[in-house]
């Protein structure tokens, strides 16, 4: 079976990335939007992550899917004392679990500065290494 454009492109870690994200609308004001909320990124890249984290609100999903609506995210790569921000599009969600609101998100960076890409880009080489 081929492997989808969104696959070739990610690592999976061994150990998850922890993210910490805020979901930003200019068309919506619910107070959800004010939290920040916890999640892991199992899988990387320089151009976007997963996000295994948890949509509060399943009336959010359409305004996710037509990028009304984005995520703030805040990368906390291991070692590094600074988080990377990020500015991202959601391309698709999977695996909604309608009690918890816990699933799959797969985002695209379109804000991230170029330092920043390249930690990523460092840190999906280490991963990739024996003992990384």
């Amino acid at each position: 079976m081929a492997e989808s454009p969104r696959e070739r492109t990610l690592v999976k870690l061994r150990t998850p990335i922890e993210v910490r994200f805020k979901f930003l609308s200019k068309t919506r004001q619910d107070v959800e939007q004010d939290q920040i909320y916890d999640g892991v990124a199992p899988s990387i890249s320089a151009q976007g992550c997963v996000v295994s984290g948890r949509i509060p609100r399943l009336d959010w999903v359409a305004d996710l899917l037509t990028q009304k609506m984005m995520l703030g995210i805040n990368l906390l790569l291991p070692n590094d004392p600074d988080p990377i921000k990020a500015l991202g599009e959601v391309g698709w969600i999977e695996r909604i679990d309608e009690a918890t609101g816990k699933c799959q998100i797969g985002v695209t960076f379109k804000d991230i500065q170029p330092a920043d890409r390249n930690k990523i880009f460092a840190h999906q080489v280490k991963a990739q290494l024996p003992g990384g």
